[in-house]
């Protein structure tokens, strides 16, 4: 590794927390795990920044590039701690959001609880306009309309807008003209337009989307002034990228203009790093599983991650569509639940144990920590059962009290277990270990479902702080018989951002039947879209020319939903409308079982990703010569009790360490292999190999059969 190879630092803030990685080229030097400072995230950002380029000796102007990704903008639409926001539509159209898709999520659901879309009626004002659905204007907006809604705001006491007027995807002049008013007239509100947040087609995800945006709009262009003016005072000289919901990274005005695309922006780091590490280990079918401290996350992959144009936020019910606030951006398709370190046990008013969705996260934290949390977690119950080391974790910068862990076993989940005696508390908490586990299997086997995947041929390919700890037990539940557990796995999410494209997407409706396709329009409507995106990536990565991306949404005439198909890089012409058609009943076939004939095809949406990779692919992983003569174990430091998942009674488990692992090591569960910020727990029935770029590979030995 030269020196001339830049210097990039990473930083992930969860709900724990706070992930930070130090890399030259394509090697890590430093890493560490903090602890989030809920009041200021951005001083917890600086500490690991900080103790990461002191660990390497190193100045923060030393730095060639920051990436950031954050938990907030998701917290703040969990927790609704966003802005006052107004809705502004056009006349006939208040209700938008109370009609939403004119159906029931749970049909026979008597207690139902509808989303909450952050917007009660008496903030949504309407103004007299009108566009056909070509973006023809049939009733101009006028000053007066402008005029009275500017004194309806004033009365609201909003602090954020989201305006979202029919059809303005398709013209956007109306909005703008209404942007331009407030902006002159209210300079103090912040204003979000559909015409740019997500301007597509479906008015009520459309608007849902822009409020979205709108309520956290606010907050985040705060939170990153805050960010860049604190790393600028420290030292920093080169610009600050903000990781994405759908991959890639964007700069800090794109990121404010748009927060709600940097929704769920660290868990899809840790889907670019488990999309890097498959095609390392040259697997082509993964789950990847990122277990922190406040959830866990699964996304699908086939050689690249699993994409989707949707998703919804705060869900009523965890696993049933349609009970939460749609958002309508790219995104890596995923499912997230309450299962981390963090999440708190309970027992219902039956007895039955439960696990999440609350959080101890890092203030208080578990009651290990010994911060003032007095409520079970999970990270106790891991404790109690052996598998962590209470002086080493988090490189011994924060002790774990078990004593504490068993106390609040004891007096919370026993009792109600109907558990007593010396083995209460393991009994607890191999319980609580037993569900949090089935609830990670259980959503990665919907997840697989609804995508029409199967899960028994995957690798599962585990990072998180507590990822590794759960990995095997997971993924026995699930039906899964291969794991990888790649180097620095704690801080995977973090380290995937530095893997990131510098990317931008933009989609925009523009209806059509492919017989019918007027191409001059088209072709000028894409090179549109590409100078906007192109403008937006050349801001994040000068001097580079971009990889252009251009998709078309297809359906049969009359369908609700698009599959989406590759269009040529190159200006369209009526010679590809066989091509598109071939490309769409082939996609469709292989979802769908098989194409339908005779059927009229249209278009909906068109789309165009500008990136720029600023790290070379990885390359499959080979042999380094540098590696164990046998498949044989180095000797183990120490030998621990845990509690075994498959036998329900104390077995005694080596404890190796990570650091003196070399390729063609094998490791026979149960065991522990213990690095400086997780542990993996190598379970029984699992075998552990370490390949030639230090993965640690796991297989079920019933499986494998060696």
């Amino acid at each position: 590794m030269t020196t001339d190879s830049p210097l990039r630092l990473a930083s992930d803030i969860g709900g724990t927390f706070t992930d930070t990685v130090l890399m030259r080229g394509q090697q890590v030097l430093a890493t560490n795990k903090t602890l989030t400072t809920h009041s200021a995230p951005a001083l917890g950002a600086l500490a690991g920044a900080e103790q990461v380029l002191q660990a390497s000796d190193r100045p923060f102007h030393a730095l060639d590039g920051l990436v950031h990704g954050t938990t907030l903008a998701t917290n703040a639409l969990i927790e609704r701690r966003g802005a006052v926001v107004a809705t502004v539509t056009t006349t006939g159209f208040r209700d938008i959001l109370e009609i939403a898709y004119e159906r029931r999520y749970s049909q026979y659901d008597i207690n139902l609880q509808k989303p909450d879309f952050l917007v009660p009626r008496h903030r949504r004002f309407t103004v007299p306009e009108r566009l056909s659905v070509r973006g023809d204007v049939l009733m101009p907006l006028t000053p007066d309309g402008v005029d009275t809604l500017l004194r309806e705001l004033d009365e609201s006491d909003c602090t954020a807008v989201a305006v979202c007027l029919l059809h303005s995807y398709a013209n956007p002049a109306h909005e703008q003209q209404l942007a331009d008013a407030i902006a002159r007239e209210r300079p103090e509100l912040a204003v979000s337009l559909s015409s740019a947040v997500s301007p597509e087609a479906r008015e009520f995800d459309r608007l849902c989307t822009t409020v979205a945006n709108a309520y956290i709009q606010p907050l985040m262009a705060d939170y990153l002034g805050d960010f860049a003016a604190r790393f600028t005072a420290a030292g920093v000289r080169c610009p600050v990228l903000m990781m994405t919901a759908g991959g890639g990274m964007c700069t800090l005005d794109t990121a404010r203009q748009f927060p709600v695309r940097l929704v769920e922006s660290g868990p899809a780091g840790g889907a670019i790093l488990a999309s890097r590490i498959a095609h390392q280990a040259g697997v082509s079918q993964a789950l990847s599983f990122d277990m922190g401290g406040t959830t866990a996350k699964l996304c699908l992959i086939d050689d690249t991650p699993q994409k989707a144009r949707q998703f919804e936020i705060a869900r009523q019910a965890r696993f049933i569509k349609g009970s939460g606030m749609p958002v309508r951006i790219p995104v890596i398709d995923m499912i997230e639940i309450g299962a981390g370190g963090g999440s708190i046990a309970s027992t219902d008013r039956l007895g039955r144990l439960q696990l999440g969705p609350e959080s101890a996260g890092s203030e208080p934290g578990p009651a290990a920590f010994g911060r003032g949390g007095d409520r079970p977690t999970v990270t106790d119950a891991d404790l109690t059962l052996g598998y962590l080391d209470a002086d080493t974790f988090a490189e011994g910068r924060l002790s774990l009290d078990s004593g504490a862990s068993r106390s609040v076993l004891l007096r919370d989940i026993a009792p109600a277990l109907g558990l007593a005696g010396d083995a209460a508390a393991v009994q607890s908490a191999y319980g609580v270990s037993q569900v949090v586990d089935e609830n990670m299997a259980s959503a990665a086997r919907m997840h697989a479902v609804e995508s029409g995947k199967d899960l028994g041929q995957r690798t599962l390919i585990a990072f998180g702080g507590n990822g590794p700890l759960h990995a095997t037990r997971v993924a026995r539940a699930a039906g899964v018989n291969r794991l990888i557990v790649p180097p620095d796995p704690s801080v995977g999410s973090a380290l995937g951002f530095l893997y990131a494209p510098v990317s931008f997407e933009i989609v925009r409706s523009h209806y059509s039947l492919l017989d019918t396709l007027d191409f001059t329009t088209l072709n000028a409507l894409l090179d549109n879209m590409t100078r906007e995106a192109t403008t937006v990536v050349a801001a994040g990565a000068p001097d580079r020319t971009p990889t252009l991306t251009r998709t078309a949404f297809l359906r049969y005439h009359g369908q609700g939903h698009e599959i989406d198909v590759l269009l040529p890089p190159r200006a369209l012409t009526a010679d590809d409308t066989a091509t598109l058609q071939a490309r769409f009943e082939t996609a469709y076939a292989t979802q769908y079982s098989r194409p339908v004939p005779g059927m009229q095809i249209e278009i909906l949406n068109w789309a165009v990703t500008a990136s720029v990779d600023l790290t070379p692919p990885a390359a499959r992983a080979v042999d380094t010569g540098q590696q164990s003569p046998s498949p044989t174990a180095p000797p183990a430091g120490v030998v621990k009790q845990i509690h075994c998942d498959r036998r329900g009674c104390e077995v005694d488990a080596p404890v190796y360490q990570r650091r003196d692992l070399l390729p063609g090591h094998r490791i026979d569960g149960p065991a522990l292999i213990a690095e400086a910020q997780t542990t993996t727990v190598v379970s029984t029935g699992f075998r552990c190999d370490v390949d030639p770029a230090l993965n640690l590979i796991l297989t079920h030995r019933e499986y494998d059969n060696g």
